[in-house]
């Protein structure tokens, strides 16, 4: 059953898919519930593509994001209309001086940022759930080094509570969920959370909904424009956070766009049409089955 806290004038609201990979049924879905809140609540709607991640950018993967919004029925208020348009408006490549300054800030905090030279295999090796064991918190590299990322200093003790608009009161250990993220690459570029903070307070952003997943990412990124003047109104008291149930795929685990193949078109590629996408939302807000046969029962039939 959706838990929904009321949603204060005016509601910003926005997707915000990453063209790393063909969206998948989990993404459209997520796209389908953002849309049905924000419009229920007579809002304005965004479109924010997450660029940052230079390595796995396609330009296929890119005209999928309008496809697939264009295949659900879905339109938004403000952002890119195609793929040039984005490049060459919106691609958060416009942004990285605002990011840059973000980071600087941090860097200036006494003992927060440090340099990490470890790779995916060596934390693998040390920790098999990925989650990074402060291999070099202590080793005082310089931030400069060739080829380091720069991650923060999250404390033991850190922890994150706010009120979920669909898990209810939620408090999430950040440092048993997450331990010390990264905030800048090792290619130089701002990591997720620093472009993700700085993106939704330039857009005056209220609602973000995410995958149930993303809970530590949404820790992350609290705790961390807490620790500056300038990102402290990125906050669960201005920002409403719904985080919904995944949906899991034929194996049993959450969908992911690595579960697809090369060639595919990700969910537009259904024979079935959105009808599948809006079935699945349906069934996520405990709806009759009914509602899911077309975007407009769905938002007849919400409550």
């Amino acid at each position: 059953m959706l838990y929904r806290p009321a949603l204060v004038a005016p509601v910003r609201g926005r997707f915000a898919p990453t063209p790393s990979g063909y969206l998948h049924l989990g993404n459209a879905v997520n796209f389908v519930l953002t849309w049905l809140l924000v419009r229920q609540a007579g809002g304005s709607l965004h479109l924010r593509i997450d660029d940052l991640d230079r390595a796995r950018l396609r330009p296929a993967y890119l005209a999928n994001i309008f496809h697939t919004l264009d295949w659900l029925g879905l339109d938004y208020d403000t952002g890119p209309r195609n793929p040039a348009d984005f490049d060459q408006h919106y691609s958060q490549l416009h942004y990285l001086s605002d990011y840059q300054s973000l980071l600087e800030q941090l860097r200036q905090q006494p003992g927060l940022v440090y340099a990490c030279t470890c790779s995916r295999t060596d934390i693998l090796a040390l920790a098999p759930d990925g989650r990074y064991p402060g291999t070099c918190r202590h080793r005082h590299l310089p931030l400069s080094t060739p080829g380091a990322a720069w991650r923060v200093h999250v404390p033991d003790t850190a922890e994150v509570s706010f009120s979920d608009g669909w898990q209810g009161p939620t408090t999430v250990k950040l440092s048993h969920n997450l331990g010390d993220f990264v905030v800048r690459k090792k290619d130089g570029y701002p990591a997720y959370q620093i472009g993700s903070i700085i993106d939704d307070l330039r857009l005056g952003t209220t609602l973000i909904v995410r995958g149930a997943d993303l809970l530590p990412s949404t820790a992350a990124q609290l705790w961390l424009a807490h620790q500056l003047p300038t990102t402290a109104a990125f906050n669960a008291t201005r920002i409403h956070f719904l985080h919904h149930p995944l949906l899991p795929g034929p194996d049993g685990h959450k969908l992911s766009k690595s579960q697809q193949q090369p060639l595919e078109r990700g969910v537009v590629a259904q024979a079935e049409g959105p009808q599948v996408v809006y079935r699945a939302v349906a069934q996520l807000l405990g709806l009759p089955p009914e509602a899911g046969l077309s975007l407009e029962s769905l938002q007849q039939s919400c409550p």
